[in-house]
């Protein structure tokens, strides 16, 4: 009851500042569907967004070796023998529909580690999938630049503006795409692709990134699958970057940590970097508990972990 009073509230609240009036027929008919995003909109309307724990530095990386920098959420940058790589970006505070107020959406509860201003150049973006808290269109505006590859997944494209980048590149399961060093393969993953409701052709990807010596997997969005086991080869992957939030209700789109770190292991993952959890509530667990479970899995090896806070980074020259 207590719950339930409190959303109530929030959402009389949320009335009473005008965001409804504001939005029009347009706001009325958002709030009609999904009168929840009001309610946790107006919940964390006045919350303060907290300073990410650790801030990168990635202008101090070498030009060779690998390089990660967990930045919040999905967003990760990727360094390979100088070849730089951002995925996923949402810097914005706020995940979700632009509308004429604003955002309706989660908002972060940490900053991003670096802001866009602060980025070293970024030589390739990965998109995994057309989901709001992966592809922020703010984000992509203010990142558009005709020096940047775009990798997407299938059917999504016409969500970017192609002539703001230099090549925007559709990529499906097991097909693989060339720039310079890096080559970078679509991964199958089980989750699903919408951006709204009605638009369920659209793609949905992991990526494998190999250059030189080192190997890459960025899991993306993905509830247990056993597509990852096609990925072991004779050549180890050297970290596997894995989601390990929303799970609770969402566990046939979303995997377990448990089941992050047995995926990881399918595809013989020497490391494992934890991301998508303790930056939006998207989900009904626990803030911490994903990063908690996932350590209480990961048991005495804590050396198989590698940035596992916002803002952490891990280089390794081999």
């Amino acid at each position: 009851p207590g719950r339930r009073s409190a959303l109530a509230i929030s959402r009389r609240q949320l009335f009473l500042t005008g965001a409804p009036v504001a939005l029009g027929v347009a706001g009325y008919a958002v709030y009609r569907q999904a009168p929840i995003f009001f309610d946790q909109f107006g919940e964390e309307m006045f919350q303060a967004v907290a300073k990410a724990p650790a801030k990168p530095n990635p202008l101090g990386w070498k030009d060779v070796g690998l390089n990660v920098a967990w930045l919040g959420h999905a967003t990760t940058l990727i360094q390979i023998d100088g070849f730089t790589i951002l995925t996923d970006p949402v810097f914005s505070k706020r995940c979700g529909i632009d509308l004429l107020f604003g955002t309706l959406g989660p908002k972060r509860l940490v900053e991003p580690a670096l802001a866009i201003p602060d980025l070293p150049k970024i030589d390739l973006v990965l998109l995994t999938h057309a989901h709001f808290d992966h592809w922020d269109i703010p984000s992509l505006r203010a990142l558009a630049s005709k020096g940047i590859p775009v990798v997407c997944a299938r059917e999504t494209q016409d969500l970017l503006t192609p002539p703001k980048w230099k090549s925007v590149t559709e990529l499906g399961w097991r097909e693989t795409v060339q720039f310079g060093p890096v080559s970078v393969k679509g991964v199958e993953v089980k989750h699903w692709g919408a951006r709204v409701r009605r638009d369920t052709h659209r793609g949905y990807n992991g990526y494998l990134i190999e250059a030189g010596k080192y190997k890459v997997l960025f899991s993306g969005d993905t509830s247990h699958t056993k597509s990852f086991q096609e990925l072991s080869g004779s050549k180890p992957i050297d970290l596997a970057i894995m989601a390990i939030g929303a799970y609770n209700p969402w566990i046939m789109s979303h995997c377990t940590p448990e089941q992050a770190i047995e995926m990881a292991g399918w595809a013989g993952a020497a490391r494992i970097m934890p991301v998508h959890h303790q930056t939006f509530v998207l989900s009904r667990e626990p803030v911490n508990e994903p990063i908690e479970r996932f350590m209480t899995a990961i048991g005495a090896d804590t050396s198989r972990v590698v940035a596992h806070e916002i803002g952490r980074e891990w280089s390794v020259i081999t």
